[in-house]
């Protein structure tokens, strides 16, 4: 980053800032300013003109005093000889005239024995007094003059000074006032241009340098502050640069990231389909090898090699739930179903195991009904209640179900290790396997991590919430809840035995373009009972059809034919001859090891029951069976 250096303002790009609150920015500092110039100025005019106006009053005050004082001075001489000789009457007639004259509120003239002897008579009990004694020729006091007054000259001029000195001050605070608003506009406009460049009006919204124009600490401040401008806007160009690489790096991490699931998609491509045929087809004939076989040496070798099938099959399972869950090609079917038949299912599969491992399998009967997905359903838990054997070494497994609120809480507790607290949330990564003590049985494969990332994205699909709870040393839950359905309970009685899956008779036409697949098919369908024909691709299924007359029961077709052909195509193609004698549709399966996101949309929209490769002689003619059923309802 550049480094902070005051100067010339930068005349690099505006540099952003946030916006603040702004009121009369400029009124409302000239004001503050002038009311902060004003306020000396107004309490020393008042405090000048009242000790002025007091000290006015004072003096006038003293002056009446003094004027009245000589007065009665000069009076008490002038009546003296008139007091001698007794001459009251020429006494009375001086001392109204003085009054008159001088304009006085009242002259008294008493004698030493304070007896009045002569009296104005006017104004009697005036405020100001003052007094002088008559003394004779002989220099003895004969007598006393007092003199009262009012003082109306003094109030008068008084006020005349009072007006003046508020017409001085009104002046004065006019100028004051002028000079105070100048002098603020000058100091606050560089303050205020500086508010106008840090929250400028308008959208942009950025700041700029403003020019050097104060003196002593404003020109600091305005060059401080083009200083910090410059600052900002070096650091605002750094930081772009820097989202502008980060931003680059990582477009070539998506970029990379884009490519490595891109690879990993061929992979799984590759490894679901290209090696998924030899080993369909390694299904297909161990299966056969086991007709009318009675060695049991032969046979235990063949229980090896189906063992071996099987964890492969496993493994490819895992591998394309993930992709077709990713490929958005899975979509649930919401139904109303009970519990307790899914509860059984599980219990059916994994009792034999766990009894082989030493383990108890506990699953609670319940007569609650849910609306869910059943084969989805179905598939979280045998993955859950597989993890909870695989990872026990001792105690059990339990399965049970209750009702809260309206949904169904379906839970899977286990006696296992546990699982730390740090790896609750990687346990749902892909390929993540927790430490286990838990011995591994011969024969028996510890998987690829895979089951409970499937079961995440399984119940994520569902919109069905996941929990997990777990103790070190004492063991693990996992809790999923499910809608509850309308019905409660299940139907009274024992359960009607399933019939046994008979194929016999069958009328099936298979489709596939690997001969040894196709070769197997065949035996094992025969072995069935069915009436089978091959083909290898369309020109040979069609060959097939018009060599019936009338529609196969069912068609189990590949997906992926030789010459880029569709096993949808022939099926179509297929369709359309039927019809055009008169036939109705006939049952279809497809068989696919495909994993390709567009393929697996395409099975899906075509809305065709689809197995994937290898498939056990089981799911086969239990697809098979449930495929004509399904037709034969609606039909």
């Amino acid at each position: 980053m550049s480094a902070i250096v005051p100067g010339e303002p930068s005349s690099s790009p505006e540099c952003p800032v946030l916006p603040m609150r702004r009121g009369d920015t400029r009124g409302g500092l000239v004001r503050t300013l002038a009311r902060l110039a004003l306020l000396p100025a107004i309490v020393v005019g008042l405090s000048l003109a009242a000790v002025m106006h007091g000290m006015q009053y004072r003096e006038l005050q003293r002056i009446g005093e003094d004027g009245d004082l000589a007065l009665a001075g000069q009076a008490a001489v002038a009546v003296a000889t008139m007091l001698e000789r007794g001459d009251h009457d020429r006494l009375r007639l001086r001392m109204a005239g003085m009054s008159q004259r001088h304009g006085l509120a009242r002259i008294v003239v008493m004698d030493a024995d304070g007896a009045v002897l002569a009296d104005s008579g006017i104004g009697a009990g005036s405020a100001y007094q003052t007094q002088a004694e008559i003394a004779g020729v002989d220099g003895r006091r004969i007598g006393t003059l007092r003199i009262e007054n009012e003082r109306r000259p003094i109030a008068a001029a008084q006020r005349s000074s009072l007006f003046t000195s508020v017409a001085l001050l009104l002046l004065l605070f006019s100028v004051a006032t002028a000079i105070a608003w100048r002098a603020a506009g000058r100091i606050g406009r560089p303050i205020i241009e500086l508010a106008g460049a840090i929250a400028p009006r308008g959208s942009g919204r950025v700041l700029r340098p403003v020019a050097v124009t104060g003196k002593d600490e404003v020109r600091q401040l305005q060059e401080g502050f083009n200083a910090t401008v410059a600052a900002l806007q070096d650091s605002s160009r750094y930081m772009q640069r820097q989202i502008e690489r980060a931003t680059l790096e990582l477009e070539r991490k998506n970029a990379a990231l884009e490519t490595a699931n891109q690879a990993r998609a061929r992979f799984l491509a590759a490894a679901s389909h290209d090696l998924r045929q030899p080993l369909s087809a390694l299904t297909l004939f161990s299966s056969a090898l086991t007709l009318g076989e009675k060695d049991p040496v032969r046979l235990s070798r063949i229980n090896h090699i189906q063992e071996c099938v099987d964890s492969l099959d496993h493994l490819f399972n895992s591998l394309l739930d993930l992709s077709r869950l990713e490929a958005g090609a899975m979509q649930p079917a919401i139904g109303e179903f009970a519990l307790d038949g899914l509860f059984d299912e599980v219990s059916r599969t994994f009792r034999m195991g766990a009894e082989q491992r030493g383990l108890r399998l506990i699953v609670r009967k319940t007569d609650a009904w849910v609306r869910c997905d059943r084969v989805m359903l179905s598939r979280i838990l045998n993955n859950l209640v597989c993890n909870a054997i695989r990872y026990t070494a001792e105690g059990g497994v339990l399965i049970a179900a209750r009702c809260r609120a309206g949904r169904i809480r379906i839970d899977v507790w286990d006696t296992g290790p546990g699982i730390p607290p740090e790896q609750h949330q990687r346990v749902f990564e892909e390929f993540f396997q927790g430490h286990s003590h838990a011995p591994v049985p011969p024969g028996e494969r510890r998987g690829l991590g895979l089951g409970l990332a499937t079961v995440q994205r399984l119940c994520a699909l569902l919109d069905v919430p996941i929990a997990l709870k777990s103790r070190l040393g004492r063991g693990t839950l996992f809790a999923i809840e499910v809608p509850a359905a309308a019905r409660v309970a299940c139907h009274e009685g024992d359960p009607t035995p399933e019939p046994p899956l008979d194929v016999t008779g069958l009328r099936v036409l298979a489709i596939d373009d690997e001969p040894a697949i196709l070769e197997g098919l065949r035996i094992l369908m025969e072995s069935w009972g069915c009436i089978v024909a091959t083909a290898a691709d369309g020109v040979e299924a069609m060959r097939v059809a018009r060599s019936w007359p009338i529609p196969p029961d069912i068609v189990v077709s590949d997906l992926q034919l030789g010459g880029g052909r569709s096993g949808l195509d022939v099926i179509r193609a297929l369709q359309g001859h039927y019809r055009g004698k008169g036939f109705g549709d006939f049952a279809r399966l497809l068989i696919t090891g495909e994993t390709k996101h567009e393929r697996l949309r395409e099975i899906s929209a075509a809305r065709i029951p689809v197995l994937y490769k290898p498939v056990t002689p089981e799911q086969l003619r239990e697809a098979m069976m449930a495929t004509i059923a399904v037709r034969q309802v609606a039909a």
